[in-house]
């Protein structure tokens, strides 16, 4: 199995960060994920515990079951299905308040089950792919939430009167 781990400090809100990252159409802001959506929603949210999500990726497809939601701190997911086939341990997204904003910190651990190929096609392609991934997801995000087009709390002008 191989752990990915990819960071991000983005200056925003942690609500409001949780909010943008665990609503997974936003993936689609990626040039490497080609189609997400929600296939049933969560208990006590679309993307709460038990939501099912469908996404298509350059890399392949993956139905995800959200198994962990306790926000705006954490989301955990596991791969029920992919094609091509891979081994899925983890998925977590985890969100801390810093001084700079809010530092996300997006893990996965999975390898591809080939006998003799597998470490390696999961350590020199698969691991490149989802970290670059993650990282332009992450970044998509910041560039919503903080950019000319915001509209979080902390971004908006305030009025004089």
């Amino acid at each position: 199995m191989e752990t990915m781990t990819v960071e991000r400090v983005i200056d925003a809100p942690i609500d409001d960060v949780f909010a943008w990252l665990t609503t997974t159409t936003h993936y689609t802001a990626s040039p490497l994920v080609l189609r997400c959506r929600l296939a049933r929603h969560g208990e006590g949210a679309p993307y709460g515990v038990g939501a099912i999500r469908s996404h298509l990726w350059l890399i392949g497809w993956f139905r995800e079951r959200i198994s962990a939601y306790e926000p705006p701190y954490a989301t955990e997911y596991v791969v029920e299905r992919s094609v091509p086939p891979a081994r899925h341990e983890l998925g977590r997204m985890t969100f801390t308040e810093t001084d700079a904003g809010t530092l996300v910190r997006w893990t996965t651990r999975a390898e591809i089950p080939l006998p003799l190929l597998g470490g390696f096609l999961t350590r020199f392609l698969a691991r490149p792919v989802i970290t670059r991934t993650f990282g332009n997801i992450l970044e998509a995000a910041e560039k919503a939430l903080t950019g000319p087009a915001a509209t979080t709390p902390a971004r908006r002008t305030p009025t004089t009167r």
